[in-house]
């Protein structure tokens, strides 16, 4: 691993102040370590992927997204298909990629502790990315979860009440039900093309989003594969009681969820947004790859 800076990039909104108070600890135990280190608090998604490249462009050891899973996509967006490690000290509501990557989501000094361990472990390890692309030229990385349909407009609700936190995104599907109707989709998973209505159709690199909910709870983000979770048209009082088993990720043993497994997707749906981290990508039709061993991730 480069002998450079170790770049914390913290979001000052994230987790109601968390993110910033994190980044403070986990800096103070880069410079108490004599780890060459400073800390970045962008104002923006764009400016966050702006340092980040900055960082990269400087030679950095690594970059630390400090923040929730949007802080960690910013930085990706920088770190996809280079050398430079990506560490992450969750801060924000729901700290799902950090979970999934093995880093601690609980208080500051055992964020900052595990981060202190990959840095000096210096063996990073090799993840998958999935990459994004939209009909009007986005195109982005994602680390976490994809979700269309109800997901997408769950989190269309949930990003406009962040001052809720975690509870945000339960009271937001309880909002989009009363006026949510299924979609129909057409999307094509490798040589295959399934067509019909549905309520959502996500695809996970990692397992879960929105503060635990494991949607595509087999998802692991080093087998080469991206995992699809759709789940056909069913009543508001169906959904409701599928729901709960989103947090155990039993949910995909209902008869009206299938699941795949696919390298390549192009996902239609009228009128649909696509998100990803939690983050607005675009409307649909979307095209999706995996890149295997796309991102370096320090070990924890």
């Amino acid at each position: 691993m480069a002998e450079g800076e170790v770049w914390v990039i913290a979001n000052p909104k994230a987790g109601g102040g968390r993110g910033s108070r994190h980044a403070s600890v986990a800096t103070r135990a880069l410079h108490d370590a004599r780890i060459p280190s400073r800390l970045v608090h962008p104002s923006s998604v764009q400016a966050t992927v702006s340092v980040a490249r900055e960082a990269v462009a400087s030679g950095a050891r690594a970059v630390v997204a400090c923040g929730g899973d949007g802080t960690v996509h910013g930085v990706v967006q920088a770190l996809a298909r280079t050398s430079v490690p990506l560490g992450v000290v969750a801060g924000g509501s729901g700290d799902d990629i950090a979970t999934a990557l093995g880093f601690p989501s609980g208080d500051a000094d055992e964020c900052a502790a595990a981060l202190l361990r990959g840095v000096r472990a210096g063996e990073p390890r090799q993840l998958d990315l999935g990459v994004v692309r939209t009909a009007d030229g986005v195109t982005e990385y994602f680390l976490g979860v994809l979700s269309t349909g109800f997901d997408s407009s769950v989190n269309e609700r949930a990003n406009s009440m962040s001052r809720l936190g975690k509870q945000r995104y339960n009271i937001a599907i309880v909002r989009e039900l009363a006026s949510f109707r299924p979609v129909d989709y057409d999307v094509t998973m490798d040589d295959r093309r399934i067509e019909g209505p549905g309520m959502l159709v996500s695809v996970g690199n990692t397992s879960s989003y929105g503060g635990g909910m494991r949607l595509c709870p087999d998802a692991v983000p080093d087998d080469g594969e991206l995992d699809v979770t759709w789940l056909s048209a069913v009543s508001t009082l169906t959904f409701l009681r599928v729901f709960p088993s989103v947090f155990s990720g039993e949910h995909v043993r209902h008869p009206a969820v299938s699941t795949y497994r696919a390298r390549r997707l192009e996902i239609s749906a009228p009128g649909q947004i696509a998100y990803a981290d939690g983050e607005r990508i675009g409307p649909l039709p979307v095209t999706i790859e995996i890149e295997p061993g796309a991102l370096c991730v320090l070990s924890c």
